[in-house]
């Protein structure tokens, strides 16, 4: 892959509206501002941030110092006066498609930062409002080739996934006697018809698959919710699940609650990517009746496949 990194870095004509309110995107943006921060590329520029939910949360978690930096509470005085508008593509709230119709309206440069596989029209659409960005920026070979087919009059331009990177760096290898499994949990949109929400069947059936999965020991089971996750909202099926050594993951980063696991298991979400890259044992949970899990390593196995 060609390194982007300096070209990307001069696409940001200050002053740069950062608008993020997803975790995802939210997470590459940043590391890829410190990166460049730190090279110098950034010495000229003015930011103007505006996070939000989960977004806010990584921020704080990570924050980091630019040279000329603002953090704005109201998106319409980070977007005053800016040149470049640099989005992440949540679904969750319509913060980043706003972003992204004011700079188009005013023929402002708009890129958005993609950082799953999966729903790339959608998440350009509210409402039945569809908002192109000019630039999409994603972070390995399998987005590129996803958005150059989604979206063919667009640029498309992959960047090293320097948060991943760190985040594999700050994991050290499992233990021989580790007998954890850490579950990282997320909302899905679908219940396939049952009525029941479907990162709740996906959790039944990663129970169901268990003794395949681990043998016959006793494991301890940590639940770690999305960052978007009501407080409280998986309490009720831990109380059901009393036969099980399972609670809420209390590690403060993720990275620390995977390297505390020999088993990551999940839906699709993006910690199962960071998992196995780290070497855990690292499983999708959808249900035989769910869609196929999107996450396109192929480390990651599916249970209803059966476990080798």
């Amino acid at each position: 892959m060609v390194d982007q990194t300096n070209n990307c870095s001069a696409e940001l004509r200050s002053p740069v509206a950062v608008v993020c309110h997803d975790a995802g995107a939210a997470n590459l943006v940043f590391a890829w501002l410190r990166n460049w921060s730190q090279s110098g590329f950034l010495d000229q520029h003015e930011f103007r941030l505006v996070l939000q939910g989960p977004a806010h949360l990584a921020w704080q978690a990570q924050a980091l110092s630019l040279p000329h930096m603002q953090v704005h509470s109201e998106l319409n005085s980070a977007l005053a006066g800016a040149h470049c508008v640099l989005t992440g593509t949540g679904w969750a709230s319509s913060l980043e498609h706003d972003a992204r119709k004011w700079a188009i309206s005013q023929h402002i440069p708009c890129i958005a930062v993609i950082d799953h596989w999966v729903n790339y029209q959608p998440r350009f659409e509210r409402a039945g409002e569809v908002v192109l960005p000019n630039t999409i920026w994603v972070s390995d070979p399998y987005a590129v080739d996803i958005a150059k087919q989604t979206f063919n009059d667009i640029t498309v331009i992959e960047l090293p996934n320097v948060y991943l990177q760190n985040m594999v760096k700050a994991i050290p290898p499992v233990t021989h006697d580790c007998r954890n499994v850490l579950y990282v949990l997320e909302p899905i949109r679908h219940d396939w018809g049952r009525g029941v929400a479907g990162e709740f069947q996906a959790l039944d059936f990663f129970v169901q698959c268990l003794p395949q999965m681990v043998g016959h020991q006793t494991v301890s089971i940590a639940l770690r919710p999305h960052p978007s996750d009501p407080r409280g909202k998986y309490d009720a099926w831990i109380q059901a699940h009393s036969h099980l050594n399972v609670c809420l993951d209390a590690h403060p980063s993720l990275n620390q609650a995977i390297a505390n696991a020999k088993w990551v298991v999940g839906a699709e979400t993006f910690a199962m990517v960071v998992a196995a890259e780290a070497g855990r044992q690292t499983y999708s949970s959808l249900p035989p009746w769910a869609h196929r899990c999107s996450l396109p390593q192929t480390a990651i196995k599916h249970l209803c496949d059966g476990v080798n």
